[in-house]
């Protein structure tokens, strides 16, 4: 029980670490953008190549840990955090920085994969473990704004360096946790009898449900502080905040369902919380006045909340790393069809014909729930 606690704390600081490091990208790429005259095009790419390095790099902590063990997989792939941002920090070249953008997305994929691992596996009650580590999450997120803002009053390159120390924090408690080394080498039958998840209905829809997920919060994340610096809807310094708004929403939302509302029917609660997304979303987009704007996009960020931990407990008895090895990163891939859409229809009619694209995925979520609520009566 002492161990099964320790592991379960571990997963959240890390995923906190996480948290400030991985939501950091959206107002960064926005300090790059301003600094070297990116075009939208070349931001969208960015942001899509640290998706991809988080989808590959969910898909090889699921199996890599069978052949050099969960320590020397988590401590490899989680350096991308620091080696990322702190490339970030010292070149202008687009070739680089998207190589960056890319070992981010792997550091990123490779938390995600461990910390859902060590707290939906270590946790008594599933999903309310799976709250409190995204509340984690959304703790880092929050407070990522005012340390870059705090960090750009000295020099356009700290606030790389200061997230790429984050990072090493968070690769130090990795280090020194006890996670497990290579183990002995599976049987044939234990192998098959892994990757029986694959023969669920619930695993697929689920992760097409995530799929939509990652696609609407990675590209409100990733383009809002762009979108509204554009649109001149709030300016300067003020616009890295929406990000604070965002995950100060999240943050209540999860803890909320965590300790005071739990949730008593998970599919129902994931397709009220579709619907919630996809009308604030609608409204958020149009909204041209400041205060509107922020409590649209507050409204927008307590809805969607809770749909990642709640979508993940809902998986039950078959998580393990191979299946979320197999269900994080197909998952992830709508965090880098999403951005890169959003980047290219900018280009072509406009940065707010481009977000109203994103309704697509908020209205999926919700689609998919009332999907998945039909197969289980």
């Amino acid at each position: 029980m002492e161990r099964n606690r320790r592991l379960c704390i571990t997963g959240y600081i890390t995923f906190f670490l996480s948290g400030i490091c991985a939501i950091s990208s959206g107002v960064i790429v926005s300090i790059l953008q301003d600094k070297y005259g990116f075009s939208f095009g070349v931001t969208g790419t960015m942001l899509s190549l640290m998706s991809i390095g988080n989808m590959a790099a969910s898909f090889i902590s699921g199996f890599l840990p069978r052949k050099i063990g969960t320590r020397s997989t988590v401590l490899l792939l989680g350096s991308g955090y620091f080696l990322g941002y702190l490339l970030m920090s010292f070149t202008g070249i687009i070739g680089l920085l998207t190589a960056a953008f890319l070992v981010v997305g792997i550091a990123k994929g490779c938390a995600l994969n461990n910390c859902t691992v060590l707290v939906g596996n270590n946790s008594a009650d599933r999903t309310k473990g799976m709250n409190i580590m995204h509340a984690c999450y959304a703790c880092g997120a929050l407070l990522c704004p005012f340390l870059i803002a705090f960090l750009l009053r000295f020099n356009t390159k700290l606030p790389m360096i200061g997230i790429a120390s984050a990072g090493l924090v968070m690769w130090l408690i990795f280090f020194l946790a006890k996670l497990p080394g290579k183990s002995a080498k599976a049987t044939g039958a234990a192998q098959k009898e892994s990757m029986d998840f694959l023969k669920s209905k619930t695993f697929w829809i689920l992760t097409a449900l995530l799929f939509c997920q990652n696609a609407a919060e990675t590209s409100v994340t990733g383009w809002l502080v762009t979108y509204y610096k554009n649109q001149e809807i709030l300016s300067g310094a003020l616009s890295t905040y929406t990000v604070t708004i965002m995950w100060g929403a999240t943050l209540i939302a999860r803890l909320l369902i965590a300790f005071v509302f739990p949730i008593k029917n998970t599919f129902k609660s994931l397709a009220v919380m579709g619907l919630g997304c996809t009308i604030l979303y609608a409204a958020m987009i149009p909204a041209d006045q400041p205060l509107l704007a922020i409590a649209m996009l507050f409204a927008f960020a307590f809805s969607m909340a809770g749909v990642n931990p709640v979508a993940v407990a809902g998986v039950g008895k078959i998580m393990s790393t191979a299946s979320m090895g197999v269900m994080l990163p197909l998952a992830g891939i709508g965090a880098i069809v999403m951005p890169w859409i959003i980047g290219a229809a900018a280009d072509h009619i406009g940065l707010r014909a481009g977000m109203m694209c994103n309704l697509i995925p908020c209205a999926g979520i919700l689609i998919l729930s009332l999907l998945m609520m039909r197969a289980k009566e």
